[in-house]
């Protein structure tokens, strides 16, 4: 029987349906074309490598072994499908096998609890300490029973998913819509031209909407009206595994640290399914999240979708989120909101160097009403909601969970940067938080109006991160005749500090300390020193915090003033939870409506669009604990007036008009 299924996989692997015998299902002549040995060795090698070759990969293969290029793309479709089914064979037996072991033991206990003997005293009833081996042997029934209960649920969400979720959502069309999406998304990822077409920057993929609309049926209700379809597709190398990842993708709360400017605030509604025991395939999550850009003129999107997680393959991942709009709850459909997600998510696989590549597509529609006509040539761009903004956020977070490694390897990187960079990511979460209003309950105070900033306002009851009070929020966005880089190596310049930053105090900017985030030198985090002419940071040994980073999509700069002994005690225990931040900060993207005003600052970029930025500045102020709910109009005066003093002051060193 084993040198038959030997022959048999043989036979499979060097048989392959060409283009001509699938085009035969159409009508057309069929035939059947054979592989070498070599031509299968080279194509092993080659899919243990990547799994997903592109085009261009593809082609050199086919060219190599003489084989067409189809040919080579049938065949790596023909194997993944094969280690898929074997997986999933073996991960079912498994869990059959562990069920029928746990079964056993429960039936075997439940049969020791009847008659308490012992088979060495020929049957006598045992009478010594029967009460504590008694209560032993229920407390082990008890722990059996869960046990089995839990695998059962497993089995039956394996086998016979048709039982209803709380009596909303049935969960077999719940799990339909999870695989459809999931299998979707793994056929975006493995295709190329004339599918994808790649950006003129060079920097990600856009999905070509005509051909999909003809390659795929859709999986959730029609596009509503006023909404826009964007698409986008990038791919990365991670420095780590495929299963460090997924563990992170499927925890929310490192979900949302991963993507601390994307993720505003997310919550999980019900747990349909926990995956496989000690593995997340087959989980499936039915959650609700607020995405959010860093700014007011873009309100938060949220949305209530599906995640699920599936292992197609050993080192192969794919993590998929889905709208969940088209399901029926009752007698009505679901609400659609401001956008939604069609199938987007992740494609996970690990390489041969511990190395893992990620190919992200991220697939959305969204009302193009609910975004301010300044943002609309941004948001067309993919820049907003695309692929390539969660890359950069994915690499980012990739790169702070290796330096946390070091709490169980201390030679990665010393204690004091460990802490410096918890309180960096923390406080930069709280910026964006603050600017698009998630997380926290806010009441506006003052609309923009094109002179004032929007002003926000919220109590602040003390949970050891921030101070109690009356939080004052003011928001402005302007737009200004410089590139994006250009406005961020000024924002970041200590010696042009000054001119704009009011908590310089007039004069020069010490840098003490820099932690470098990643290859990028600009996205660091320092800690600065203002030696300008007022003596009270001085004296009260304040200095600034300040986190940084920039890439294709937008850059960030978020700083507060921490106290001296606060930053110290970071350093020293790598604890940040116990400090208290209002961050300030500036979030900078591409313009790409501006126009050539005859302004010298204008510059063509590469594509000869006159390139300019949408700035927007966000400050937070700590008021004294106010016995009325209304906030003072000196307050309000004072908030306005730091708004346009700073926008004055940048205008001015840039000579902008």
């Amino acid at each position: 029987m084993e040198d038959q299924n030997d022959m048999s996989e043989k036979e499979n692997e060097n048989e392959l349906a060409s283009g001509d015998e699938l085009d035969s299902q159409r009508g057309k002549s069929s035939k059947r074309m054979k592989h070498s040995d070599k031509q299968i060795q080279e194509l092993e090698v080659a899919f243990k490598e990547d799994r997903y070759p592109d085009a261009t990969t593809r082609l050199e293969l086919a060219t190599k072994l003489s084989m067409g290029s189809k040919q080579v793309n049938y065949w790596f479709q023909n194997k993944r499908s094969r280690m898929k089914s074997q997986s999933e064979q073996h991960e079912s037996k498994l869990l059959k096998q562990e069920y029928d072991k746990l079964h056993t033991e429960y039936i075997s206990m439940k049969e020791m609890m009847k008659s308490p003997t012992c088979g060495q005293c020929h049957g006598k009833t045992i009478s010594m300490n029967i009460n504590v081996d008694e209560h032993q042997l229920k407390n082990e029934q008890a722990q059996l029973e869960d046990e089995v209960k839990r695998l059962t649920n497993e089995v039956e969400k394996l086998y016979d998913p048709t039982t209803s979720l709380e009596g909303t959502f049935d969960k077999s069309t719940l799990l339909n819509l999870a695989l459809d999406a999931s299998d979707e998304l793994l056929k975006l990822a493995q295709n190329g031209e004339p599918l994808w077409f790649r950006n003129l920057d060079g920097d990600g993929e856009t999905l070509n909407l005509k051909e999909y609309d003809s390659a795929f049926t859709p999986i959730i209700s029609m596009k509503p009206e006023h909404f826009i379809t964007e698409a986008t597709r990038a791919t990365c190398k991670m420095v780590h595994n495929s299963q460090t990842l997924v563990e992170t993708l499927m925890n929310k709360d490192q979900w949302m640290d991963m993507f601390p400017c994307i993720v505003g605030k997310t919550n999980t509604i019900e747990v349909i399914s926990r995956g496989i025991s000690g593995n997340k395939s087959g989980a499936l999550l039915l959650i609700v999240s607020e995405l959010q850009i860093i700014s007011y003129m873009i309100p938060s999107c949220e949305i209530k979708c599906l995640r699920f997680c599936q292992k197609h393959a050993e080192g192969l991942w794919v993590v998929v989120d889905v709208s969940i709009d088209t399901i029926q709850k009752g007698s009505q459909q679901c609400e659609i909101q401001s956008c939604r997600r069609l199938p987007s998510g992740c494609i996970i696989q690990d390489m041969v160097d511990g190395y893992s590549k990620v190919i992200w597509i991220e697939h959305m529609q969204y009302n193009k009403n609910h975004v301010h006509h300044l943002y609309r040539p941004l948001v067309k761009t993919g820049l907003v909601f695309g692929a390539q903004r969660c890359i950069a956020g994915l690499q980012r977070q990739s790169e702070f969970l290796r330096v946390m490694k070091s709490f169980v390897d201390p030679t990665i990187v010393s204690k004091d940067h460990i802490g410096i960079r918890m309180l960096a990511q923390s406080m930069t979460r709280k910026f964006c938080a603050a600017v698009c209003a998630t997380t926290h309950k806010w009441e506006i105070v003052q609309l923009e109006n094109g002179v004032d900033a929007k002003l926000m306002m919220r109590t602040s009851i003390g949970d050891h991160t921030e101070p109690i009070g009356i939080v004052l929020c003011a928001i402005k966005t302007i737009r200004l005749p410089v590139k994006q880089q250009h406005l961020f190596e000024f924002f970041i310049n200590n010696k042009t500090r000054s001119q704009w930053d009011v908590l310089s105090c007039n004069g020069p900017i010490q840098e003490l300390v820099r932690v470098s985030k990643d290859q990028n030198l600009e996205s660091s985090i320092y800690l600065l020193r203002a030696d300008g002419d007022s003596t009270s940071a001085k004296q009260n040994n304040m200095l600034i915090f300040q986190d940084t980073c920039t890439d294709t999509t937008g850059s960030l700069l978020v700083y507060a003033t921490i106290g001296s002994q606060d930053i110290n005690m970071v350093m020293k225990e790598g604890d940040s939870s116990f400090v208290g931040l209002l961050p300030n900060g500036i979030s900078i993207v591409q313009d790409y409506s501006a126009v050539d005003n005859d302004n010298d600052i204008f510059e063509k970029n590469d594509n000869g669009v006159y390139g300019g930025s949408l700035v927007t500045i966000g400050f937070q102020m700590l008021l004294e604990n106010l016995a009325t709910t209304s906030l003072p109009k000196q307050s309000i005066k004072e908030a306005n007036d730091l708004i346009c003093h700073t926008i004055r002051k940048i205008k001015m060193a840039l000579k902008c008009k």
